[in-house]
């Protein structure tokens, strides 16, 4: 099977299984692992903060800076295609008493000023009003198809906020791609904002894991909030090891992009499928199969049956994640498997 629903998918390299077999280790909670103490010193240093926490999954990171920087009553102000909006089981609002303030996103991932505006109310002493205490943003922007944030817009934002005295988090799941993308350093990226979160467990390839990064301040509070989510692990320098080998071979990722590149090439030239190459910057794909034959729902089952794993993506979409378990050889199966699909029609009900 082509897998290509997630890059959670990706499973450890054989340094990385090396690297947890040789890792030296102690109590977390305590402070006293010494291979999470140098990937959240390494973190750190990536994003240009003073500090950095692991955390098991992005879900919670996310969760934890939310409530570290937004007081129960005030407002996060959340993209409506992001996936602390869709994804995360609303979990600021029902462990933080945050309330979410959905804004539309535009297709290239970004939120426009005015937009962030209007979430503000007219009158900030009006008592009947939440205010806003937090922007996030998200980069790449999975939603709208793995698009990279400029940095410029980071920068009007960062000054928006800093007007209204107001903190900006980024959902970083995929900074790293995007860093790469833009051919900058991720430091650059998240000079921007006051905290960011990001996955090692997607394209970066290691097994489990996210990092928080911030100020020592901010990062001291989340990770008491980690401790209240019960995200404290204990020996967990068994996952760090990975991350570490994750981080070391980062650069990896632009070969993730020219392979969704070139399957995104491919999809275009397949009637049936509406695809612009020229919207896919880092490894994910979004398509839509406009042959009428299909529904969502019978493409998925048909490419299936011939070997490819992809996912509805909503708005009638198809999303395709491309990563390190994905070849150039599987990119060049997928496209065939989707080009004989819509020429036999489908094969599931």
């Amino acid at each position: 099977m082509i897998e290509m629903r997630s890059d959670t998918f990706t499973l450890p390299t054989p340094e990385m299984l090396t690297a947890m077999t040789e890792a030296e280790l102690g109590d977390d909670v305590y402070g006293e692992d010494p291979t999470v103490n140098e990937l959240e010193r390494r973190s750190a240093e990536l994003t240009g903060k003073e500090a950095a926490c692991f955390f098991p999954s992005g879900t919670m990171a996310n969760l934890a800076s939310v409530m570290a920087h937004a007081p129960r009553g005030t407002k996060a102000v959340v993209g409506t295609e992001s996936d602390i909006w869709l994804y995360e089981a609303g979990g600021a609002s029902v462990c933080g008493g945050v309330v979410y303030e959905p804004v539309p996103n535009r297709p290239d991932g970004t939120i426009a000023l005015a937009d962030l505006a209007a979430s503000f109310p007219a009158d900030p002493d009006d008592p009947q009003f939440a205010l806003p205490s937090l922007i996030c943003l998200e980069n790449t922007h999975n939603r709208c198809g793995g698009a990279v944030l400029p940095l410029d817009y980071l920068a009007e934002v960062r000054r928006f906020a800093d007007e209204r005295g107001v903190a900006v988090h980024l959902d970083g799941a995929r900074v790293v791609n995007a860093a790469i993308a833009a051919g900058v350093e991720v430091a650059e990226i998240t000079a921007h904002v006051d905290s960011v979160q990001f996955c090692l467990s997607k394209g970066l390839g290691a097994p489990v894991g996210s990092m928080v990064a911030g100020s020592a301040e901010f990062v001291g509070k989340v990770r008491r909030l980690r401790k209240m989510l019960g995200g404290g692990m204990r020996q967990v320098g068994l996952l760090a090891a990975a991350a570490l080998v994750a981080l070391d071979t980062r650069e990896r990722l632009a070969e993730d992009h020219a392979n969704a590149r070139r399957l995104a090439e491919g999809l275009a030239l397949i009637p049936g499928v509406e695809m612009d190459p020229d919207t896919v910057k880092t490894n994910i794909v979004i398509f839509k199969v406009t042959d009428e034959r299909f529904t969502w729902r019978t493409f998925l089952a048909s490419v299936h049956q011939q070997g490819l794993a992809v996912t509805e993506f909503g708005h009638g979409r198809i999303r395709a994640v491309v990563h390190n378990g994905v070849s150039a050889e599987d990119v060049t199966a997928a496209v065939g498997i989707v080009a004989r699909v819509l020429k036999e029609g489908p094969t599931a009900g």
